[in-house]
């Protein structure tokens, strides 16, 4: 396969995945943290986003490994941590304390940017600068 068809099909499910964002409610942060005040004024809506996150991803896994290798790449690639250690229960909990008080998971956030919002905006690039930070300062060398 090109390279040229795995851009285009990257950019199809890119734009296909921010659609369902934004279909979803999930561009709005206000909606985004109703739905996580489960003791106040909860809005259960999102909880059909997460299911059929989570029927379209068994299936998605279901048919990619049924096959011996991607139809746009030469294997699986699959990560070589498999273990729960500290920090992947460190980084989980920052994650869902940001996403708690901001309304915005990172592509939620990247969509949003579409929208041209000021909070998005500082979202993202308070994500980039973390990853950056993380990248030199934080993640194992080797």
């Amino acid at each position: 396969m090109t390279n040229a068809l795995r851009i285009l099909v990257a950019l199809v499910a890119g734009l296909l995945f921010g659609l369902g964002l934004a279909i979803s409610g999930m561009l709005n942060p206000a909606k985004v943290k109703a739905f996580l005040d489960i003791t106040g004024a909860w809005d259960p809506s999102l909880i059909f986003v997460l299911g059929a996150g989570v029927i379209v991803a068994f299936l998605g896994y279901r048919l990619a490994f049924a096959r011996n290798r991607p139809m746009l790449d030469s294997r699986h690639h699959l990560p070589a941590k498999t273990r729960i250690d500290r920090p992947l229960i460190v980084g989980s909990a920052i994650f869902g304390i940001g996403w708690g008080m901001a309304g915005f998971c990172p592509g939620p956030a990247i969509a949003s940017l579409s929208l041209g919002l000021a909070p998005a905006v500082i979202f993202v690039a308070a994500m980039l600068s973390g990853m950056v930070v993380h990248d030199r300062f934080v993640a194992p060398k080797g």
